[in-house]
């Protein structure tokens, strides 16, 4: 018989929280339930799940002496994925408390019986919403940090998880149906309801979130030309995703657009009324798998483009998500910056809203020229006592903004060369970030008057989508055939374009 493994206690500082683990416990999956993103997928690839042990001890290896300096280690900076429990520990956390971004936008129904559900698979964070069919009223949200993400920040880390082997995908599907389905009881639970009672779920997410939850093989999408065997509607009973609680319903993951343009963006073009515009209209989720979307009631075109993901922080020297310490603004302040913290606490490190601001700035002060480099020996440039911006930070977020309006490049030029009228930005970055500082770095080129933060596109359309079952099946059919994808991939303008936009505008547009 095999001695039982001790017990340690551990204390998450702000949080305050107090958890018990086994000796040998990974602090990946112990921190991960707590809100610690881990980009890299936990490879220790990145610093992106940098924590501080105040108290006790943490092994030190060869990746964590790659990825942080001697100072860090000594004041007790560890990498997270790296890391096992060994004994009592006192943990400061850089991520936590993280905002999402849920939908309470009025919307025109027919009443139904019942109750319906909707959920928002983001790559990053889950959203799901219980309505009351007959009334349209919301009876309760739950929101959660994606499971999967313990495996990769971005869509590509999953995918390349999936095909290790065969069980690895199936891994990856039973803890989205599981997670989902937890959700869901949730919800139940607090609008105090029968699981009986719901009809209807509709769910929608990216190509790759839509085939690892449905069982579709990811493989396709991992090499040119990156476009799936499988983009329609896909329908389930209950009893086949092991959803025994609402065992009479319905669900349905909406169809894709094509390539990586998933059913989030059908989602979008739905809330959006996009496809009902008399003029020329565009949408752009600015994840790190950025989708685009222009058109009219005429046509309309589609594609994605791999951003990155500079714009939820990862990948920055001290990035994190708009969560509690992160710098969520930054401005002008007689000649240096002035910098807003969410919480209103030490800062912690920038957001993606945060970073925008912070580049627009350095360029207007001198401190970042057009080529993104950081001018006058500033490498790192110190915005506050305890963040600064890297000579690599400018450089994520080139690539990243220069991928976004490349795309859009592409599509105005396909469409003729036509301008938009309006550009909505969906999802929580597009909901806080600066317009002036997106012209400014040339992430958006439109006058900021034009843009308008849409907010949560994709719940919005989940919603619309539980109160019209476009005839039969649900399929929306007559919608994708007026989409067309166009696969930047395979645009032979499109890296010319890319190489472009990489460098940032001369002209000053001074931050107000």
């Amino acid at each position: 018989m095999s001695p039982e493994k001790k017990t340690h206690r551990i204390t998450l500082r702000p949080l305050q929280a107090e958890l018990t683990a086994h000796e040998g416990t990974a602090l990946r999956d112990l921190l991960f339930e707590q809100g610690v993103e881990f980009p890299c997928g936990g490879q220790g690839r990145c610093r992106g799940c940098r924590v501080r042990i105040l108290e006790g001890t943490a092994e030190v290896n060869a990746a964590q002496r790659e990825r942080l300096s001697e100072e860090e280690l000594a004041n007790g900076w560890r990498l997270a994925c790296q890391c096992a429990v060994a004994g009592d520990l006192v943990i400061e956390l850089r991520q936590w408390d993280a905002a999402i971004l849920v939908d309470e936008t009025p919307f025109a129904f027919q009443p139904r019986e019942g109750l319906g559900v909707a959920v928002d698979v983001g790559t990053t964070t889950l959203v799901a919403q219980l309505l009351d069919l007959e009334s349209g009223r919301v009876l309760a949200v739950r929101t959660a940090l994606n499971a999967q993400a313990r495996f990769g920040a971005d869509v590509m880390s999953r995918v390349e998880f999936a095909l290790r082997q065969p069980a690895d995908q199936r891994q990856l599907e039973e803890l989205i149906r599981g997670q989902i389905g937890s959700l869901i009881a949730q919800l139940l639970s607090a609008a105090n309801r029968s699981g009986a009672e719901v009809r209807d779920v509709v769910l929608v997410g990216n190509t790759v979130m839509h085939h690892l939850f449905c069982g579709f093989s990811v493989a396709p999408l991992a090499h040119y030309p990156f476009e799936p065997e499988r983009t329609g509607l896909a329908s389930f009973h209950a009893c086949e995703v092991v959803w025994d609680h609402i065992a009479g319903s319905r669900i349905r993951f909406l169809p894709c657009l094509g390539g990586f343009v998933g059913s989030d963006l059908l989602a979008g073009i739905l809330a959006t009324k996009l496809a009902e515009s008399e003029t020329l209209v565009g949408l752009v989720d600015l994840g790190t798998n950025g989708e685009i979307v222009i058109g009219s009631r005429e046509k309309i075109l589609c594609a994605s483009t791999a951003a990155g993901p500079a714009f939820e922080g990862a990948r920055i020297s001290m990035g994190m998500r708009a969560a509690t310490g992160a710098i969520s603004e930054v401005a002008r302040e007689r000649g240096g910056v002035k910098c807003h913290v969410l919480g209103n606490v030490v800062p912690r490190g920038l957001c993606g809203s945060g970073l925008v601001d912070t580049v627009a700035v350095g360029l207007d002060l001198g401190v970042i020229d057009s080529s993104g480099r950081l001018a006058n020996g500033h490498n790192p440039w110190p915005l506050c006592p305890q963040v600064s911006l890297t000579q690599n930070d400018v450089r994520e977020l080139q690539l990243a903004k220069a991928a976004i309006a490349a795309g859009l490049r592409i599509l105005l030029e396909r469409w003729g060369g036509a301008s938009l009228s309006r550009l909505y930005l969906a999802g929580a970055f597009g909901n806080y970030i600066n317009r002036a500082s997106a012209q400014r770095i040339g992430l958006l080129d439109f006058p900021p008057d034009r843009v308008e933060a849409a907010g949560n596109t994709a719940l919005l359309g989940a919603k619309l989508a539980l109160f019209s079952l476009d005839g039969e099946d649900g399929s929306y059919g007559g919608l994708r055939r007026r989409v067309e994808h166009v696969a930047l991939n395979a645009t032979p303008r499109f890296q010319d374009v890319f190489v472009e936009e990489l460098a940032f505008p001369q002209n000053s547009l001074a931050l107000e």
